[in-house]
């Protein structure tokens, strides 16, 4: 593989250079995205079919690929970095336990049984602290609209205020947005999603 030349840039804290390590952290960042958009794109599907078994595998595909993302995405407060690791940790952790918990597949469970949301939620949380960074540093549209959806059809759902056909629009919805969201990144360019590096490397002294 041809190694680029690293490319000197000005930041707000002084010089910074992008080389091939941070151009390998964005494209796994990217394709973790669009892995877990297309799983996620296909379990809806399933689930408006009724076809619930293959959903859990999906799931896990999902969360995999969120975990790949979350664990090469660039934000510059390491505390909420951190915290939306956990989110995803612990939501896994959740789910594993909804499986040894119960056989029936694990949207069915979850749908049936709405207070297990306060466990596998914490995946969705960390998927929307996602949503909200890209909304924030590319004004990206899709991500504003996705930002409030995933939390008003998770916490709709747990209190039972949403009727069943609001569920499958803001599920639909989501779902749409989401693979547009994935597949925008894949065609974005790589520096924006490194971010200033001085400000990184600033951060991190004066953490020291």
């Amino acid at each position: 593989m041809q190694t680029q030349e690293p490319i000197v840039y000005q930041g707000q804290f002084g010089e910074f250079s992008i080389d091939d390590h941070d151009r390998q952290g964005v494209i796994l960042y990217r394709s973790g995205l669009a892995i877990a958009a297309l799983s996620f794109a296909i379990a809806v599907g399933l689930a408006f079919s009724q076809n619930f078994a293959w959903i859990t595998p999906l799931y896990f595909v999902f969360w995999t690929a969120l975990g790949v993302s979350l664990f090469t995405i660039h934000i510059y407060l390491k505390p909420l970095h951190l915290a939306l690791q956990a989110f995803w940790a612990i939501g896994g952790l959740a789910s594993i336990g909804m499986l040894l918990l119960s056989s029936e597949p694990l949207a069915l469970y979850v749908y049936q049984h709405p207070i297990t949301i306060f466990g596998i939620g914490f995946t969705f949380a960390a998927l929307t602290g996602i949503f909200f960074k890209e909304a924030f540093c590319f004004n990206r549209f899709e991500t504003k609209f996705l930002t409030p959806i995933v939390p008003s059809l998770l916490l709709g759902h747990l209190s039972g205020i949403l009727p069943l056909v609001w569920e499958q629009v803001l599920l639909g919805g989501w779902a749409v947005l989401f693979a547009i969201f994935a597949i925008r990144k894949l065609i974005q360019p790589i520096p924006p999603d490194i971010g200033d590096k001085s400000v990184f490397e600033y951060l991190k002294h004066k953490q020291a």
